[in-house]
């Protein structure tokens, strides 16, 4: 097995999962099979409890775990499926080697953080680094692994003795360190590179007091750094010119494994790998993707009603569906965050001019999306939100709290159910319960009791907009992250007034489709949440569809076959001038017709 192990210093947060993600893609597209490990410092078991102002969203794994954000750029980049286990964390680790001795594995012996908790990590490395990933099941020839935070903290030590170890183990052969270091630059355009120098020099004797050293250094930076400041680097961090990389700002994501390809080389010289010198036909399309997103496109404008609208982060997935839908129906996405409690009534009173402000964002939308959230704060605002798409015919996708909300809100104002409410609005006294609790929820733990994961659905009731955006399927698979659901007792009375659910999982509701129902363009609400599973050449089916109504494109996006779907383009002259992307797997449809 090849290592790509990915540090960084200076600053947290300064892009080593957009790297590490970028370098596994330039590698898989180099014909190897590509997997990839997260390492979280923090003693929290998994991310399920944390505040999105303070870690951004938490991912959905297939296999139900909740992990940093940063594994969602892993599947979207690679386009692989990766397991709970892909997530390490302190407090997994700990958890680990603590159960090992309450079980007696040990043998008695005092159980230290080496060798004992080095060697869990490194057991844990070599084992996950082995697993398939891909959709064909071929075993990883390189594993890309992410250290969190930064060298130098002090809950990061153990993990590097433990890189220490298995670089020594695996040899010089197999296994590559990059580091990725803040280059400053001043609002006249030059780059200090003081704070790198100093810094390295400090993460740097650290690492080799640990045994390890950097083989690259990726240097963040607002604009291309000199060849003066590449020899500095050099100078000062003991890394030759050629491997200090300069990784910066770029027009879009897609360009930053494009920016990576000479650093590929040289990796792939260092780990012996096959890396071909021409770019693959797979390379090729991330810079066509690269090139479309920068074209002049049509423009469309989404309102996102949200309750963490301040952390762009805290609905990463949710910018990423609707962008990857965007790009496929050829129009440059604008999305407007509307904090929820700013469109209800009593902001009006205390801030009128935040009021009138959101409710002109949401008003001047071509669509709307209201996705998840915890908790009863924003609640009335985002059933605002859901009521002015219904009656005023606005594109609207509500996701999981998006989707049970505007079924509260179709309760009162359609059933006429006045005092409708969920289990998770404690200040409202109602017998009128129109969203319970789930068996799964324990109401005295947070941590991992809520439905969670990859599940089946049915479609039910005929024909619908989303089973066609699913290709009219009978069934898919999506994955969950909820505690409530529709109060089945209600079910019967919302669907005599109109209400139309068209997906579900046994008696629990998971999807309404009122999508022409008084010439609505598109009204759907999602239980589960299909951004976790959206790729840059397969976008997210209700996304899709949000998308395509909010620019007038549905009605023809339906009527082209679906067996060649996937080959559907945007009817507009500009698109059609564009640069044309299409998967792998549609060449060889190609090929075949």
């Amino acid at each position: 097995m090849k290592y790509v192990l990915v540090t960084g210093g200076v600053i947290s947060g300064i892009g080593k999962g957009i790297i590490s993600s970028s370098i596994g893609t330039v590698l898989k597209c180099s014909g190897l099979e590509v997997t990839s490990i997260k390492i979280d410092p923090y003693l929290n078991i998994d991310a399920g409890t944390f505040n999105p102002y303070e870690h951004g969203e938490v991912y959905v794994l297939d296999d139900g775990a909740e992990v940093d954000l940063d594994l969602g750029n892993y599947e979207r980049f690679l386009d692989v499926t990766l397991t709970k286990d892909n997530n390490i964390t302190t407090g997994k680790i700990y958890q680990n080697v603590i159960s090992k001795e309450r079980r007696g594995d040990y043998l008695g012996k005092t159980v230290q953080v080496v060798p004992h908790v080095t060697d869990a990590i490194i057991d844990w490395v070599e084992r996950v680094s082995k697993q398939a990933v891909s959709p064909d099941q071929r075993a990883p020839d390189v594993c890309v692994i992410e250290l969190g935070g930064t060298i130098g903290d002090i809950e990061g030590m153990q993990f590097v003795e433990a890189f220490r170890q298995l670089q020594f183990r695996s040899g010089s052969e197999n296994f590559c360190l990059v580091h990725v270091s803040l280059v400053v630059e001043t609002n006249g355009g030059e780059h200090k590179t003081k704070p790198t120098q100093q810094v390295f020099s400090q993460n740097i004797r650290e690492l080799r007091g640990c045994g390890l050293a950097p083989d690259f250094i990726a240097c963040r930076s607002r604009s291309p750094i000199s060849e003066t400041v590449r020899n500095k680097i050099e100078k000062f961090c003991y890394v030759k010119n050629s491997k200090v990389i300069n990784v910066y700002d770029v027009s879009n994501l897609y360009r930053v494994p494009i920016l990576l390809r000479p650093m590929i080389a040289l990796i792939s010289e260092q780990l012996k790998l096959p890396v071909p010198e021409q770019p693959t036909k797979m390379l090729r399309k991330w810079y066509e993707l690269a090139d479309l997103y920068d074209k002049n496109m049509d423009p469309i404008r989404i309102c996102l009603v949200g309750k963490y609208t301040k952390l762009s982060d805290a609905y990463a997935s949710v910018n990423k569906a609707l962008h990857h839908a965007a790009l496929h129906c050829n129009r440059k996405l604008t999305i407007d965050m509307v904090e929820s409690e700013d469109l209800e009534e009593e902001i009006m009173h205390v801030d009128p001019t935040r009021y009138h402000s959101a409710w002109h964002k949401l008003c001047s939308a071509s669509g709307v999306i209201i996705p998840g959230g915890f908790g009863h704060r924003g609640t009335e605002g985002k059933m605002a939100a859901a009521k002015w798409c219904r009656e005023k015919k606005i594109p609207m996708l509500g996701v999981c709290f998006g989707f049970q909300l505007a079924v509260i809100e179709y309760a009162r104002h359609v059933c006429g159910i006045k005092d409708a409410k969920s289990g998770e609005m404690e200040n409202i006294e109602s017998e009128n319960v129109v969203i319970i609790d789930m068996p799964e929820h324990n109401q005295g733990q947070l941590g991992g009791t809520m439905l969670l994961g990859s599940r089946r659905f049915d479609f039910q009731g005929g024909q619908s907009v989303l089973k066609q955006l699913y290709g009219n399927k009978e069934f898919a698979y999506e994955r969950h992250r909820h505690r409530y659901e529709v109060n089945p007792e209600f079910t019967k009375q919302l669907e005599d007034a109109g209400m139309r659910f068209v997906a579900v999982d046994g008696h629990r509701m998971k999807a309404f489709d009122l999508t022409g129902k008084d010439g609505h363009p598109y009204y759907v609400g999602v239980q589960f949440h299909p951004e976790y599973t959206t790729r840059p050449l397969r976008p997210s089916p209700p996304y899709m569809g949000l998308i395509l109504a909010a620019s007038g494109q549905l009605d023809s996006y339906l009527k082209f076959p679906i067996e060649k779907r996937k080959r559907w383009r945007s009817t507009s002259e500009q698109y059609n001038k564009s640069t044309k992307i299409v998967s792998s797997d549609e060449e060889d449809n190609e090929k075949a017709d």
